[in-house]
């Protein structure tokens, strides 16, 4: 009984996890008291834009660094920084989302730091997408490439899992298929957009980051599927 009574209700999140989401939500706070003028006075109000354009990432800016082969590390750190930077809370809340949800079922498998492997190479991923596909002006900025990072990483604990019990491995992306045809219905209704690109770029590096980093690596794959 006693054993019991000393079981959580709540699986605890991973502290990776904890920590990123109340990094994305204090930036977010900072914007919003901003906004309402509890902080920075007037020119407090543009902030979320300017931080946007300084730290979300440029695909001409990165194109000129390639040209030029100049990488200035406050630029590079572009690929790292956008996800943190979100249009408002609303679009912060449905990162919130995956990060939370995903994150729990991949950090209590991956160690702290594969998981952050896996967050911001999709969010280095994402980024490279958008720059080899798109030839734009607008900026790249917001967590969802990162999260379906995670959304990558989380697929393949189940493609794994599935080998080794003998299950159709094909299930384990009804996720990703699920959330692709979501984009595909959102811009036949209301035109396309560009975030599918680095999204899937992230989704693709999160899966194929797994390989490397979570525990047993290519290794544990290539055992389970010779058990078969």
């Amino acid at each position: 009984m006693s054993s019991y009574r000393d079981e959580s209700p709540v699986n605890p999140l991973p502290p990776v996890v904890i920590a990123l989401a109340v990094f994305l939500i204090g930036i977010e706070l900072v914007f919003v008291a901003a906004n309402a003028g509890f902080v920075g006075g007037p020119r407090a109000a543009g902030w979320r834009i300017s931080m946007i354009e300084e730290w979300g990432f440029r695909a001409p800016l990165f194109s000129w660094m390639v040209e030029n082969g100049r990488y200035p590390l406050p630029d590079l750190a572009r690929f790292v920084t956008y996800p943190f930077l979100h249009l408002s809370f609303t679009h912060l809340l449905f990162v919130l989302v995956f990060l939370l949800a995903l994150g729990k079922m991949v950090g209590e498998v991956f160690s702290p730091l594969a998981f952050l492997v896996v967050f911001f190479g999709a969010s280095i991923a994402g980024a490279l997408a958008y720059w080899l596909v798109w030839d734009t002006q607008v900026v790249l900025f917001g967590g969802f490439p990162a999260v379906y990072g995670l959304i990558g990483a989380y697929t393949f604990l189940l493609w794994t899992k599935l080998a080794a019990t003998g299950g159709n491995q094909l299930s384990a992306f009804r996720i990703i298929a699920f959330l692709m045809a979501l984009q595909l219905l959102f811009g036949m209704l209301f035109g396309g957009g560009r975030m599918w690109v680095p999204e899937l770029a992230g989704f693709a590096a999160g899966f194929g980051l797994s390989f490397l980093v979570s525990p047993g690596g290519w290794s544990r794959v290539l055992k389970r599927l010779r058990q078969r």
